[in-house]
Formats: structure tokens, sequence, C-alpha cells
């Protein structure tokens, strides 16, 4: 069996030998966001999504891409994938009750095959390297996901009171894209428990989550700041 590990130590980039497919989760209902729907706002010029899904279709190490919407949104969805000569879709499915369910119901639509990436369509500006990272990485674990150091200090509270403060140096805050082997996903749901994150699923079954480096411009976005944040990000790397 193997042991449960959440390595710290970012993993070294390889040669990818294989293309993986990307599940998009696009099905929120974007609560924190003043009325905004985040997936269709722009950023210089173009819808959220958008530029997510357009990040993984000029990917070479994607091999198709399947998005996951609330059924309000498909038909908008699809338009915008035309619009934007997006050729890797292969579905859009219906959105489940929370991510988790969401997650699934993407998954399912990946008969055949053995591993996939999974991410959040409200991350518009995941870059090539990150992508190429998880997929690179995933060629040899079970799972995978991009992270970036914990730059504050975390205290655990309670009742108004800290309770402890926690080691800075062993946290590190997840992002998307996380890579998957699909098989063992399904198989941590027979629990019915409710997971965070995509790899905990993975984690629960003491299977080892490697870890390659995230970035702190892979912004999701969750408020209409994020929006004002993200535009700034954009224009910075376009002047550079």
């Amino acid at each position: 069996m193997k042991t449960k590990e959440f390595e710290i130590a970012y993993s070294q980039n390889k040669t990818n030998a294989k293309t993986f497919p990307v599940v998009i989760v696009a099905a929120g209902l974007s609560s924190r966001m003043n009325g905004i729907n985040k997936q269709f706002a722009k950023i210089g010029g173009i819808p959220v999504i958008a530029r997510t899904i357009m990040a993984f279709e000029s990917n070479p190490n994607i091999s198709k891409i399947v998005v996951v919407a609330h059924k309000d949104n498909i038909l908008k969805i699809q338009n915008i994938c035309q619009e934007y000569g997006i050729t890797k879709l292969s579905d859009i499915v219906v959105g489940g009750e929370n991510r988790q369910q969401s997650v699934t119901n993407g998954l399912n639509c990946l008969k055949g095959e053995n591993k996939a990436l999974i991410h959040d369509g409200a991350r518009p500006l995941v870059s090539q390297e990150i992508i190429n990272n998880v997929c690179n990485e995933l060629c040899s674990a079970e799972g995978v996901v991009c992270a970036v150091p914990v730059k504050d200090t975390i205290k655990v509270v309670g009742k108004n009171c800290v309770k402890s403060t926690l080691n800075r140096e062993e946290l590190v805050l997840a992002q998307t894209p996380q890579g998957v082997n699909i098989n063992l996903y399904f198989n941590g749901l027979k629990n019915n428990k409710i997971f965070t994150d995509d790899v905990s699923v993975l984690e629960d079954q003491n299977i080892a989550v490697k870890i390659v480096k995230g970035s702190y411009k892979n912004i999701k976005i969750t408020t209409p700041e994020d929006i004002i944040l993200a535009e700034s990000l954009i224009e910075n790397t376009e002047e550079n």
C-alpha cells in the first residue's frame, strides 16, 4: 500500500510522453460576485471562461476538454467556444449540487481514460508552464496538485481566541489544475465524504499526491475585486 504523502518539495520537470483530458468546472453560482456571473465577466475584453478554456486549448499536452456548467449557461458556453475557435471541446455537461458532484459528472464523460486534469473555470490566468508541470508529473503519479507557499502566518482559532499557530514552512495554498487517476478518484467517493478539493479524494485513501509549483498569478475569481486584480496582472504581463 502506498503511504500518505503530500510533498512540500516541488517535483522536478520531466519529459511528458502522453496527453491528458481536462475537466473544467464552471457550474458555480457566483454567490460572492454581487450579481455578476464570474464565468462571463470580461478580463481584457475576453470572458473569464473563454480565457480558461483557451489556455488548455493551446496546450499540446491536453487531448480534450470537458466543461461542466450550470444548466442555464450551457448554450452560452457553447457559443463562446465557437466564437473563440475551440476545437478540443468534447462535452459540456450539467453540474451537480456541489463541486465534487460536478467533477464526477465531468469525469463520467471520459470513458476509457486513465487519468485527467481538473481545473476551476474561474482560474483564467493559469500558465502553460503550470499545465505542463501537472501533465508531466501525472505521467508517473496517481495524483498531482499545483501550489504556492503560504505568505501569511496561519492561526487556528476557536471562540474568538487563538488556539495554535501553524508552521508556515509546512503549508501551501492548493490551486488547480490538479491531476487524478480517474478510477482511484471514483473509488474514493464510495465513503460518501465531501472533500474540499480533488486530490483530497486520493489523500483520504493514503495515495501519494505529488506537488508542483503553482503561481501567485493563478488566482481564482471569487469576488469583484478579483476581476480588478486579474486585469492588473494581464496589463503587467503585456507590458513586460
